[in-house]
């Protein structure tokens, strides 16, 4: 288990880690002095389980947020050195530079090869302001693109994992087409003839989210969101100051549960109570079920069929009334 420390401690998580506090105090000191303290110990544990139980089952969508940001949160990188074999990284989009903010390369799940292309946020501070903390740059994305296309003529499956506040949003990218960049991705992504996964593993942020979201199958851990702008950048808009932003989350239905209830992803990944952070070996093996069985779902389709496929997926979203409209003639 992985425990937050006391400077990664998100203010709602401040009972449990107290108690956790203690329960090692009592363990360690019934260790040293041989004292039995086995009734105490259990009595805390019981009393921390009930405190999360109470606490991670009743999150607010910004208390959610946060956990999807969470400095100790397992990262795209932490992801495919768990649950991927042989990984061999590819680099550069023919055109401007290889950005560091997107991770793209060839390995293996178990017997299956893969395409893995995801952002990158960085480990320490130096990798972090590198890659922009995880938000790419057009050539990021176009770098992802041209390595899903080789993977498409190979016949090879891709998942995505991702985790952004959204696309870089400099002038420099914003010169070279980062708009334009991410529609030509979804576009792309669209005709694709083997399965694409997508996975968001943290923060969905916008269209540098979407820039490699256009799966047949989306799926979500239980404690990230995915949303068309973060909730301060809604808050500043709405009410000209972030302060409001708590209630921006409320209103823009960016949890996992709103966005299945809409159609909009295929599968929540459970955390472990407490978030992702808490004991990544288990969010590794859950992610890696997840992925292997939709990929073999849907390896049993033609190409023509999972272009329709992913067609339909996507034509189903939202809520939407068609009507013919009525003869004017009289």
């Amino acid at each position: 288990m992985v425990r937050s420390s006391s400077s990664h401690r998100l203010d709602f998580e401040a009972p449990i880690i107290e108690l956790e506090k203690k329960i090692e105090e009592l363990r360690t000191f019934a260790e040293s002095t041989e004292v039995d303290l086995s009734g105490q110990i259990e009595k805390l544990v019981t009393k921390c389980d009930e405190k999360k139980r109470a606490i991670f089952n009743n999150l607010t969508p910004w208390q959610k947020i946060l956990l999807a940001r969470h400095p100790q949160r397992p990262l795209t990188s932490d992801v495919v050195k768990a649950i991927v074999a042989d990984f061999i990284e590819l680099h550069g989009d023919k055109s401007f530079r290889d950005d560091p903010a997107m991770i793209c390369g060839l390995g293996r799940i178990d017997e299956q090869r893969v395409l893995l292309v995801g952002h990158r946020k960085g480990k320490d501070t130096a990798e972090k302001v590198s890659c922009h903390f995880g938000s790419p740059h057009p050539e990021g994305y176009r770098k992802a693109m041209l390595k899903m296309k080789l993977a498409d003529k190979f016949g090879v499956p891709i998942v995505t994992f991702i985790n952004t506040p959204g696309a870089y949003p400099g002038i420099g990218a914003e010169e070279r087409g980062q708009a334009f960049v991410i529609a030509r991705n979804l576009m792309d992504m669209a005709i694709l003839r083997v399965p694409v996964v997508c996975v968001v593993i943290g923060e969905g942020g916008s269209g540098g989210a979407l820039g490699i979201g256009i799966g047949h199958r989306v799926l979500m851990l239980e404690h990230s969101y995915y949303s068309v702008i973060s909730p301060e950048g809604c808050a500043a808009i709405l009410w000209k100051s972030a302060e409001h932003k708590e209630q921006a989350a409320n209103i823009l239905k960016l949890t996992a549960e709103d966005l299945d209830s809409f159609g909009i992803i295929d599968e929540i990944i459970p955390e472990p109570l407490g978030g992702a952070h808490r004991d990544p070996p288990l969010i590794f093996d859950r992610l890696k079920e997840s992925i292997l069985r939709h990929i073999g779902e849907l390896a049993r389709l033609s190409g023509e069929e999972l272009i329709r496929d992913r067609y339909d997926k996507f034509c189903k979203m939202g809520e939407f009334e068609e009507r013919l409209k009525e003869s004017v003639s009289n």
